[in-house]
């Protein structure tokens, strides 16, 4: 795959990709090389893929980390759930468990891990469950509760064994596929070829409404169906207060002060482009995906915090917001801590048509085959 296509409006701060590591480029090709003969092994039958009675939506990326896959399992949850009988099943990465665990009110994102701790926090009235055998997850949550009528698979598209009834890749706008690499000189987790097994493709965090000759544009570079591409962006809630559960408008909550950015994700920057609007000084604090804090991080932070010019509050996601209730943080911490909701809006597209037709119209049919 060429390298470096890129156009000013996909690419606004150059051609070239911070994270490629260009001397690994011939490890990449053996990589990809290697996945290629993986797919084609599932394409064959010659590696077993599972089908299961039950609708299964894989939703997934070809990337490693960053493309708003929660924030689209949230969205697909919150209108499924209005009318289907929905479970979530998750890897639960770097959770302190093992095998199949449903969450419950005891869980924590230690045990489950930081996403799935926080989907089940949103949709207490979902099954929530972690597995990094898809197929014996999916075993179980139906000997769990054989009433259940579509099942939610979070990260799953390299995930062959199972074969989903639909399945949605995501494309950050940003960092799109097309000018990237497979691992390690980049980020692909396999060659770009592998979005023709997806049913619909979403470009997600997008910061205006795509035009027409956009979605063709788009559709082109990415060799998908244009009729089976999709946009979403990003829209961050009033942040609520970590203990009291208070919202307040974003410019509220430290007015003439200072705002710190605590974050744990795989891609602070629009989150911190977001609150630069209205506190231009704010101080990003940006620790690696998924990270656990320490104390020592927090006692650092407890000293910045009181060197910093008066009021002060600190903002950080609801996925960091998952790993810091099981902390037992200082006041000086929690009285000043605010944690801003991430929501996904899904772009009309110029013809009308929506994922949530296409989505609805795969469940319907498995369920009436299901039924026959």
């Amino acid at each position: 795959m060429p390298y470096g296509k890129h156009r000013d409006k996909i690419m606004p701060h150059g051609v070239d990709i911070p994270h490629l590591h260009r001397t690994l480029i011939p490890l990449a090709a053996i990589y990809s090389a290697v996945v290629t003969v993986r797919n084609k092994l599932f394409d064959c039958k010659l590696l077993p893929v599972e089908e299961f009675p039950v609708p299964v939506i894989s939703v997934g990326n070809l990337t490693v980390g960053g493309t708003g896959k929660t924030p689209h399992i949230e969205w697909l949850t919150a209108w499924l759930s209005q009318h289907y009988r929905v479970a979530i099943l998750s890897r639960g990465y770097r959770r302190k468990s093992n095998g199949f665990l449903l969450a419950d009110e005891n869980s924590t994102a230690a045990l489950i891990g930081d996403e799935p701790y926080q989907i089940h926090r949103k949709f207490p009235h979902v099954s929530v469950a972690v597995d990094a055998n898809r197929r014996r997850g999916i075993t179980r949550l139906l000997s769990v509760d054989p009433s259940l009528q579509v099942i939610l698979l979070d990260d799953a598209y390299q995930h062959r064994y199972v074969r989903p009834t639909f399945a949605i890749v995501l494309n950050d706008y940003n960092r799109p596929i097309y000018a990237d690499y497979p691992l390690p000189a980049g980020r692909l987790r396999e060659p770009m070829q592998g979005i023709q097994r997806a049913d619909a493709v979403v470009i997600s965090k997008c910061p205006t409404q795509l035009t027409a000759a956009q979605y063709a544009e788009e559709a082109a570079q990415l060799h998908c169906n244009p009729t089976r591409l999709f946009a979403s962006s990003i829209v961050y809630g009033n942040p609520q207060h970590f203990t009291s559960k208070q919202t307040k408008p974003l410019p509220d909550i430290a007015p003439n002060g200072h705002l710190f950015i605590l974050t744990g994700i795989a891609n602070p920057l629009p989150l911190q482009r977001h609150i630069e609007q209205y506190y231009p000084n704010a101080t990003l604090l940006a620790y690696p995906d998924h990270h656990n804090f320490t104390q020592a991080e927090i006692n650092k932070l407890v000293c910045r915090i009181n060197n910093a010019p008066q009021p002060t509050a600190i903002i950080t996601t609801e996925k960091d917001a998952a790993r810091l209730y099981g902390m037992n943080l200082p006041t000086a911490i929690t009285d000043r801590l605010y944690v801003i909701p991430l929501v996904i809006s899904m772009q009309d597209r110029p013809d009308g048509l929506t994922l949530q037709q296409l989505v609805t119209d795969a469940i319907e049919k498995k369920l009436k085959r299901q039924g026959e």
